[in-house]
């Protein structure tokens, strides 16, 4: 391709994804949907602006290696150790059971029993690009569907291996043993261990030998190396090319780079993983779906019916049905699309004969039809959900009784305070939204009631009129700013004790005018600090001593930062020099304490 012709291709990709997907993000569709959508309108069948759909969607699979990169970073060898039920469980489970379902409907549409057979297990295979794409814009990753489906995905990732393998060995007259097959067992086990040894002992030292150069452009070019080395490698050896980067990032994921690696190749992913799924976009044939329109139809609704009826049946097993909020749908409906592998498999299984006549285009398409339904089967499930979900719970009709004081979030901070008054012989209005917390705090004498503090008709309910102390507790930042703005606002009166959970949080509550702000792990942390330095021998006067010059020291530091619009670097810079200069005293002290080591200022 010419460089001209280079920069047309990518006038067009970027071009077709900057109308379409936000559009489909403006519909609430996701962008998934509009980068399918995007390909749809540019591809063959489209606008015709491209024509080269194969090496586009072979290029763009790249995109999917990064991804798994930037997972396998995220996940330490002891967490990814934790999977191993979700995987080796849930995952073969999964297999056998789609597998096998699909492998019958093959039967039953008359495909040879090889031929069944590998038609079945390859769609039983999911995309893991559209999976993981929709769980991230959901934020499904981190709760036990994501964890369940990420599982399933991986098992996939290894299953695929020996899958390709097998094909040709279904073969009318297949391949004979020739002691090949243990030589490629060889090639893959000698791969995985290089990766294993590079990831573990090489490549550490060679990231720190380019990091002190200062070089951001090195840094990233190493990063894409990195990945692409180790995925060329597993792809020789007829490895899953994103189980290979996964691996990699699973052993650099506790690295001390592993967030300048994150962000190295973020933007490449994700640009790769937009080209994906417009690859995947203009690979649907309208036109054998104009030719073929029943028969099309049939096969897209009855794998997805199949494919859908038995990961719901393995969610039940693996335990997401269970609960007051049973997630086996959504678990169903993430998975339920074919997978990129797909492609591969019937592309291999027709060159075996494996696939006969137009069965090999219709599955390809059928899969491809599929991750297009996927988001859409998210949304609706979603929204069936949601309508079954119970009505949520109205605000208590509040009974202040003039208390003076109003806490606003009762998790473990709220808590402490409100227990510290009421043994005190103080009463509080408490303002919490969590139904189950309230209905436990309140057998056990606890006065609260459900509501959000930030509504003002509340605040009045509870009494903020009357009441001369108002403690912000609530854990989102966003809505304790809210509520201190509200309540300086229309209760100018009360003195507010606010909770900040990091350093930036205390900063705006401070801009605001509030006077008495406590960061919810700074004393704690101190405290902590104090009670090692007394274990070490130091006196406990003296260990109380330096905590407090820290405390006061830090606190200096927060009020100067608070009156200045400085970045981050400036911050940092800042931050450093203000600890120098605490380490400067504390050898001052030292010196002090070391003229005077006849007091009992030691412990015994």
């Amino acid at each position: 391709m010419s460089e001209r012709g280079l920069l047309e291709d990518a006038l067009v990709y970027l071009g077709a994804a900057v109308v379409c997907v936000p559009i489909f993000a403006r519909l609430r569709l996701g962008s998934v949907l509009g980068y399918l959508a995007a390909g749809c309108a540019i591809g063959p069948f489209g606008l015709r602006l491209v024509s080269d759909v194969e090496s586009i969607l072979h290029f763009s699979e790249f995109g999917v290696v990064l991804m798994l990169f930037l997972i396998g970073l995220e996940l330490e060898p002891r967490r990814l150790w934790q999977l191993r039920g979700p995987v080796f469980g849930g995952g073969a489970l999964q297999m056998a059971a789609s597998g096998a379902a699909l492998a019958g409907c093959g039967l039953a549409v008359g495909l040879t029993w090889r031929g069944a057979l590998v038609a079945g297990l390859a769609v039983a295979l999911s995309s893991t690009a559209i999976a993981v794409q929709t769980m991230r814009e959901r934020g499904l990753l981190a709760q036990p569907v994501g964890r369940a489906a990420f599982g399933v995905l991986l098992f996939q990732d290894l299953a695929a291996i020996p899958l390709v393998g097998v094909v040709p060995l279904l073969a009318e007259g297949g391949a004979k043993s020739d002691g090949s097959g243990w030589l490629g067992l060889a090639k893959v086990v000698g791969a995985i261990a290089g990766v294993v040894v590079l990831g573990r002992y090489a490549t550490r030292p060679l990231l720190r030998a380019i990091a002190k150069t200062g070089l951001r452009e090195v840094s990233t070019a190493f990063a894409l190396l990195l990945v692409i080395g180790i995925a060329s490698l597993m792809e020789r050896v007829g490895v899953s090319m994103g189980l290979g980067a996964f691996l990699a990032g699973v052993l650099l994921a506790g690295s001390e780079y592993r967030h300048a690696l994150e962000t190295d190749i973020e933007p490449f992913k994700g640009l790769l993983m937009g080209l994906f799924f417009i690859a995947v976009g203009m690979s649907i044939d309208f036109g054998l779906v104009a030719r073929q329109p029943l028969v099309v139809l049939a096969l897209v609704a009855g794998f997805t019916a199949v494919k859908l009826a038995s990961l719901w049946l393995v969610a039940r097993r693996v335990g997401l049905d269970d609960g007051p909020s049973p997630q086996g749908a959504m678990f169903a409906a993430l998975l339920s699309q074919g997978g990129e592998f797909a492609f591969v498999v019937f592309g291999v299984a027709a060159e075996a004969r494996l696939l006969i006549g137009d069965w090999d285009k219709r599955l390809t398409l059928t899969v491809a039809l599929s991750m297009a339904l996927t988001p859409l089967l998210v949304i609706a499930v979603s929204r069936w959900q949601r309508r079954r979900a119970p009505a949520p719970r109205a605000p208590d009709e509040i009974d202040a009784d003039d208390a003076p004081v109003i806490i606003a979030g009762f998790g473990r901070f709220g808590q402490i305070v409100g227990r510290l008054l009421f043994a005190s012989g103080l009463r509080a209005t408490v303002l919490d939204v969590d139904p189950d917390s309230i209905d436990v705090l309140s057998r056990f004498g606890f006065k609260v009631f459900y509501g959000d503090a930030t509504r003002l008709d509340l605040l009045e309910s509870a009494g903020a009129s009357r009441a001369k102390v108002l403690v912000d507790a609530i854990d989102d930042v966003t809505a304790s700013l809210a509520l201190v703005d509200l309540a300086q606002h229309h209760f100018p009166h009360l003195t507010i004790v606010a909770r900040a959970r990091n350093v930036t949080h205390w900063l705006e509550l401070r801009r605001r005018g509030v006077v008495v702000v406590e960061r919810e792990t700074f004393d704690s942390a101190l405290s902590a600090g104090r009670r090692a330095l007394e274990a070490l021998g130091v006196g406990a006067h003296e260990a109380f001593e330096r905590a407090a010059k820290f405390r006061r020291h830090n606190v200096e530091l927060l009020e100067e930062l608070r009156g200045t619009d400085l970045d981050q670097r400036e911050r940092t810079q800042r931050a450093r020099a203000a600890r120098e200069q605490l380490e400067r005293q504390f050898e001052a002290d030292r010196g002090e304490l070391d003229r005077h080591a006849g007091d009992d200022w030691r412990g015994a």
